[in-house]
């Protein structure tokens, strides 16, 4: 199982949280203030945002290229939990702005508008998921030693499966009633096909049954509809499911040696 398959097989639905403020990344001296006072995550933030606003502490200074990758970074976190959570038509750009912590001015900023968003959350989180999965087995020496991470990794996955599958979904019907984002989601589909297509090349070399191409578009829609009945009956149907289908399927291709 290569780095190219396994990607396909993916993501995790990143938790994010909003605020009115712009937060300091977690550091030392947040770890150390939460440790000293006892206090909660949310609770050190806005201790130590009132610190920066007085000037007792200085916040760390960012370039501008990193304070506006931040900035989209953040709107794009918002985005995705409100279109979970309200849908794309129900969520509006003010409503992605206040949940970033950011004006209405700061989202035109960055986006044309909010299909611009969804096309570039949907590339991006198709980059990502991909990314984090071949990092599993970069430094793998056989099979065994990238399916068992990969295993945990869709075992982590499912603590957000519900979040991630309605995401997906939402994305997916907001392409069906605007024609005009479908080549966005036909370029995120590709790029997983593609990473899956690549796998299967290395796996079966000249002994695959079809084209690869082929035998990818199978394990690409597989996983979406295996990805739907295990949160339909979680007690049922291991969170492993997706992994244990394309290991079956692609010893099931190989042809007897």
């Amino acid at each position: 199982m290569t780095a190219g398959l396994t990607a396909a097989m993916r993501s995790r639905c990143a938790s994010t949280t909003s605020a009115a403020l712009i937060r300091p990344e977690r550091t030392a001296e947040a770890t150390s203030v939460a440790r000293i006072f006892h206090m909660p995550p949310q609770d050190t933030d806005l201790y130590l945002n009132s610190l920066m606003y007085i000037g007792v502490m200085p916040p760390n200074r960012l370039s501008r290229q990193e304070s506006r990758a931040r900035t989209r970074q953040r709107l794009l976190d918002a985005a995705g939990e409100l279109f979970a959570e309200r849908g794309v038509n129900g969520t509006s750009v003010e409503q992605i702005a206040e949940h970033a912590g950011y004006s209405r001015g700061a989202f035109y900023g960055n986006f044309t508008d909010k299909q611009a968003l969804v096309a570039e959350l949907l590339k991006h989180r198709t980059l990502r998921e991909r990314e984090e999965v071949a990092a599993l087995q970069r430094d793998a020496t056989d099979e065994q030693d990238v399916l068992e991470p990969l295993r945990a990794w869709h075992r982590d996955r499912a603590e957000h499966l519900t979040g991630w599958l309605t995401l997906r979904l939402e994305l997916l019907l907001y392409a069906l009633r605007n024609p005009e984002i479908r080549p966005e989601v036909a370029e995120r589909e590709t790029i997983a096909r593609e990473a899956i297509a690549g796998g299967v090349r290395h796996e079966l070399g000249d002994d695959a049954p079809a084209d690869a191409d082929f035998l990818a578009l199978i394990l690409h829609a597989l996983e979406d509809g295996l990805l739907i009945q295990r949160l339909l009956h979680p007690d049922r149907i291991s969170d492993e499911v997706v992994v244990d289908a394309a290991e079956l399927l692609l010893r099931s291709w190989k042809r007897p040696g």
